[in-house]
């Protein structure tokens, strides 16, 4: 991957989801690699190995992790100069952390907690006592999540109603989508054919219904329904589950039993650094790749600093990124199309860190959802003692790149008046701030996930997977359960890890 210039979190005062029906957005990014035997490019010149695998996200390690019970000898190039990809650990001044990225785990997301259950990493459910907040036509209301409703927002009854008509049309219309090829689906070709927007014109009548799933589509691609095709919001839905549980929106935007549920005790970012330690300096960081060359049989995988000769290469990092590597011979035409046409979602993580969570003395669980600001959707950030409370929010889609090129200072102002709007004036004084922008991430550009527009999954999908010659796919935009999130990427690490051990 062509290097950038890194954007990290910039420091503010001393700091060097996702609901339709109440909650937030779950999204996606990477600290410093520790504990482990790991290499850098300046440190390594060449290696010889079976596989070469191209990014130390989640997918990578596991791959990584696979291919050495396989008996083979892997080498991982990590362009930046951490382990994570889309997953973080952001150090505070006061000695605590945040994350930055992907953080969430739920239920039927059984990859990633086996992942992290056979590494150590415990975790613990998400802050979700007390009432929800709904921040609707500059009006404050906040509304109990364990009603007859759940974590509906109180809404008017016919939004309701027309809401709950389009939720179950749209779980139904995702149960004829096969997960493992959307465009064989009996109604692919008329659903990719329009953008999720209009059909939600068409469906969503009630424009406070309307609201409701326009959060909810930000919330969980951080992309607007115009540029989203219906095919592919239904595949998500329908990646939804596992094996034995079909996909549902609900899963996808629920705390309480969805996505939402539970976090990693220490930061999600503990599962990669662990998994990478038990690689030992097969990872090697700030090794940027530029190039992957086919010569005598042998693939060359030329890195900042490494060159790597390899039978086999695995590129786990997401496909629009993936282009930026020179290819000889060149990628097939509907490779290089397909990634042209993955887009990266838009999204930052804002959190105000606090002396105490102090919206829990209001019977406030942290939890708000907004028809305005720049943040729509916040979650309780704090760590399980409750030592220092944390507000994180989420800024999407139009909203965020609004702000990519402002100041931290100017983006601290409308999140801090966001947080003043829903949770009073006590969140206009944090003790610190801390912005994660992955538009502006170097080697991300976006998240949580490459989306696919109309006409791409139709045309182009079929080429998601498909190995060219020995190179091989990976990346939880490739998985076919939890497309997008921490268990994508765990399931596409096993996946092709299978795929190159049955090459060889």
């Amino acid at each position: 991957m062509a290097r950038e210039r890194q954007h990290h979190p910039r420091p503010v005062n001393g700091l060097s989801r996702r609901s339709l029906l109440g909650g937030a957005a779950a999204a996606a990014g990477a600290v410093t690699l520790t504990g482990t035997a790991a290499g850098t490019a300046s440190a390594a010149s060449t290696r010889d190995v079976d596989v070469a695998i191209v990014g130390g996200g989640i997918a990578g390690l596991t791959a990584a992790r696979d291919l050495v019970a396989g008996g083979r000898t892997v080498a991982v190039l990590e362009a930046r100069d951490r382990v994570g990809g889309r997953v973080v650990n952001l150090s505070l001044a006061n000695g605590g952390f945040t994350e930055g990225g992907g953080e969430f785990i739920g239920p039927t997301q059984d990859r990633i907690k086996a992942l992290a259950d056979s590494l150590g990493v415990a975790t613990f459910t998400t802050y979700n006592t007390g009432k929800n907040l709904l921040y609707k036509d500059g009006t404050r209301t906040p509304y109990a999540t364990d009603g007859l409703l759940g974590a509906v927002p109180p809404i008017d009854a016919a939004g309701l109603a027309n809401a709950a008509i389009v939720q179950a049309e749209l779980d139904d219309m995702a149960k004829t989508v096969p997960v493992d090829a959307p465009w064989t689906a009996a109604k692919a070709a008329e659903w990719d054919k329009q953008t999720f927007e209009s059909w939600l014109n068409a469906n969503a009548v009630i424009p406070s219904a309307k609201f409701l799933l326009d959060l909810a589509c930000t919330s969980i691609f951080s992309a607007q329904p115009r540029e989203l095709s219906l095919l592919y919001v239904l595949f998500y839905i329908a990646a939804a589950g596992n094996e034995s549980n079909v996909g549902t929106l609900e899963r996808l935007t629920d705390t309480a039993n969805g996505a939402q549920e539970s976090r990693f005790v220490g930061g999600s970012q503990q599962v990669p650094i662990k998994l990478a330690a038990t690689l030992g300096d097969r990872v090697v960081l700030s090794a940027p790749v530029r190039s992957i060359a086919l010569s005598g049989g042998k693939y060359v995988v030329t890195a900042d600093g490494v060159t790597v000769t390899a039978k086999r290469v695995v590129v786990a990092v997401p496909r629009p990124l993936a282009t930026r590597i020179a290819f000889d011979p060149l990628l097939p035409a509907e490779q290089d199309q397909l990634a042209q046409r993955l887009p990266m979602g838009s999204i930052g993580k804002a959190i105000a860190v606090y002396d105490t969570p102090f919206w829990r003395a209001d019977g406030l669980n942290g939890q708000a959802v907004s028809d305005s600001g720049v943040v729509r959707s916040t979650f309780d950030n704090s760590p399980p003692d409750a030592s220092y409370g944390a507000l994180m929010g989420f800024i999407e889609a139009d909203e965020i790149r609004a702000y990519d090129a402002a100041s931290v200072d100017d983006v601290k102002a409308a999140v801090l008046k966001d947080y003043v709007n829903y949770f009073g004036a006590k969140a206009n004084s944090p003790s610190s701030f801390v912005l994660q922008r992955w538009d502006n991430e170097g080697f991300s550009r976006g998240g949580p996930v490459a989306y696919a527009p109309p006409g791409v999954l139709t045309e182009y999908g079929a080429a998601l997977r498909k190995p060219v010659g020995g190179i091989h796919w990976a990346g939880t935009e490739t998985s076919t359960y939890w497309t997008g999130y921490m268990d994508g990427a765990v399931r596409s690490g096993e996946r092709v890890a299978k795929e190159v051990l049955a090459d060889l």
